[in-house]
């Protein structure tokens, strides 16, 4: 079956599992040895819940980056091959920067990691890639989204920086035609709660990150985009330092899809993390509801 026939015969939902962490009170943490490759140590418990999956095609044009916190979009790469580290530097960084830069409206976009992931172990032996994660999780938390802008860029303009508004938003494309198996699942950001939200401490090699793993909530709305090409993407915010109702982090994972057809090969993808700066900083005063700083603290507050 041609991408075009797997997409006009999806159905509007699927029945599917997904893995939500459970809240023991304990910190779970994941160690991970080397970039890009597999855990060796993960803490923490969790349990597989069954979920509605709603088909987003027939409503794609009505998602929002801002709102929802996601957005299907097209994007023709000229990247002839994903695994060649050169032309993943040289092509697709400047498309994806160009590419959240129009999508999200940032004034200023640095990329400052990708990962490639492969179903087929044979190819992530070969590729030394991740596998799908197929965890309920969100990238960044309050405390690691600050961190990796003054991880990535100088103190000084950093702490210039945090003054503004900025997100960290992410690309998530396939690298080969179409995905018929392990899809992404995307929950609309407006039916995820605070108290859902678990914070998870990851070890990379010389550098202490964190993520928020995702608890069971029956009010999750999510959505996922049957057998995408080569030339789509999903574009979708994992971090966002404004208060303001906007879409703020954005739960996701892959998911066994019940239709995938039995012989259908494995999917391959990858996902870029890029920092968007805005412009304009957010200013608050002591009646703000929805302020990111210390409407007080002139050394947070441009604008105190």
């Amino acid at each position: 079956m041609s991408g075009l026939e797997a997409v006009e015969t999806a159905p509007d939902a699927v029945e599917a599992v997904l893995n939500y962490a459970v809240d023991t009170g304990e910190k779970p943490i994941t160690h991970t040895a080397e970039l890009n490759t597999t855990p060796v140590l993960r803490t923490g418990k969790h349990e597989a819940r069954r979920a509605t999956i709603h088909n987003g095609r027939p409503m794609a044009d009505e998602f929002s980056l801002e709102r929802e916190g996601f957005v299907l979009v097209r994007h023709d790469t000229r990247v002839k091959d994903f695994y060649d580290e050169d032309e993943l530097r040289s092509v697709y960084y400047p498309e994806i920067e160009a590419l959240v830069k129009q999508e999200s409206g940032a004034s200023r976009v640095v990329i400052f990691d990708h990962t490639l992931r492969a179903q087929d172990e044979g190819i992530r032996a070969e590729r030394k890639v991740r596998e799908p994660n197929r965890s309920v999780h969100n990238d960044y938390t309050d405390w690691s989204g600050p961190k990796r802008v003054r991880d990535i860029v100088p103190a000084d303009e950093a702490e210039r920086l945090l003054q503004g508004r900025f997100a960290i938003i992410q690309v998530w494309q396939p690298t080969r035609n179409p995905v018929r198996t392990n899809p992404l699942a995307i929950a609309d950001a407006r039916s995820l709660r605070a108290e859902e939200l678990i914070a998870s401490q990851r070890s990379y090699p010389g550098r202490i990150g964190e993520t928020y793993q995702i608890k069971y909530g029956p009010d999750h709305r999510w959505f996922y985009f049957p057998a995408m090409t080569r030339n789509e993407a999903i574009v979708f915010k994992t971090f966002d330092s404004a208060r303001d109702g906007r879409a703020r982090f954005t739960a996701h994972s892959s998911f066994d899809d019940p239709t995938s057809p039995p012989d259908a090969p494995g999917r391959e993808s990858i996902e870029m993390r890029t920092l968007a700066f805005f412009d304009a900083p957010v200013c608050c005063d002591e009646t703000s509801t929805s302020c990111p700083v210390d409407p007080n603290d002139k050394g947070s507050n441009p604008c105190a």
